[in-house]
């Protein structure tokens, strides 16, 4: 199985080095593919000097995260794209570990790695795991790296670490482009679930990821982009209508009211309608087995209170 790794940057020079360096070390052949979103920090530069044998592809804007990978995608011919955030240092294993379902398991067409805390002590992420009112967390975030604790129910893979086989994203239509950041690998493996392909684990493909050395936590960017996902996702995947509606209401009151009482801004109600009003009329259905019910109100208050 061939593999095109997508690494999409955006003022990222210094931890994209290490991402590329530590890509070099891995035990599975395969191609890199840079896709820069109009840096302005001296990325192509080092892309021409450091690593010239890497495809690399300098968009002329920033197209956002899931356009940048779709753009990437195109670029290679590889039977599985893999997903690597440009602030991720992968183990040497990392990527023979991340095919293996895929090439194991027929209907796999997506598969999460897991992503560590520096220090490697502690889970970032691995995988996502959707609430009943379609509000994503990261699977065993802050748990001991070293196993024990119960993930969860596995949604589909986060794109900070992620493999998906190349016919069933391009079958999809890869990611949708509205979305510029935050949501977009919820929406691909909701409608990857709904195309009959199923979501797999690989826990022994990891990485040490720096979290946030992109847009920044709890930055006034991160809360726009990412109340424009969830006001999106809400109105495609017609949330409101369904037993999660309740549940839906009561967390997003609780995220605008913080966002109110906390940094005095009504962003992240704004952000929402224009998701909503981005997503259109009319919604499609939830696949089945993608939701854990299990996650109760006060599991996603304590969840939403500790970065998910």
């Amino acid at each position: 199985m061939r593999a095109d790794v997508v690494v999409v940057t955006w003022h990222g020079r210094d931890v994209l080095a290490s991402c590329l360096e530590h890509l070099a070390r891995q035990t599975e052949e395969h191609r890199v593919i840079v896709v820069d979103n109009a840096s302005a920090d001296g990325t192509a530069e080092l892309m021409r000097t450091r690593f010239p044998e890497l495809t690399f592809r300098e968009l002329p804007r920033n197209v956002g995260f899931g356009a940048a990978v779709n753009a990437g995608a195109a670029l290679g011919d590889g039977d599985a794209i893999v997903l690597v955030n440009n602030d991720v240092d992968a183990d040497p294993d990392f990527l023979a570990q991340l095919l293996a379902p895929l090439r194991e398991q027929s209907r796999a067409g997506m598969v999460a790695g897991m992503t560590l805390m520096p220090g490697r002590e502690a889970v970032d992420a691995f995988g996502i795991q959707l609430d009943a009112g379609l509000s994503a967390y990261n699977r065993l975030r802050h748990e001991r790296s070293d196993g024990g604790a119960d993930p969860g129910l596995l949604a589909g893979p986060s794109g900070g670490a992620a493999a998906y086989r190349r016919v069933a994203f391009d079958a999809v239509g890869g990611f949708d482009e509205t979305l510029i950041a935050y949501g977009e690998d919820v929406d691909l493996a909701l409608r990857l679930r709904a195309a009959g392909w199923e979501a797999a684990a690989a826990p022994a493909a990891r990485g040490v990821h720096l979290g946030g050395a992109t847009i920044g936590v709890d930055s006034p960017q991160q809360r726009r982009l990412a109340g424009f996902a969830r006001g999106f996702l809400l109105r495609r995947w017609g949330v409101l209508r369904s037993r999660g509606a309740l549940h839906a209401l009561l967390v997003e009151l609780l995220v605008v009211g913080w966002g109110l009482a906390r940094h005095r801004t009504l962003v992240p109600l704004r952000s929402r309608l224009a998701g909503w009003r981005a997503a259109g009329r009319g919604s499609r259905r939830l696949p089945a087995g993608a939701v854990d019910a299990t996650v109760s109100i006060g599991d996603a208050v304590r969840r939403l209170r500790t970065a998910r």
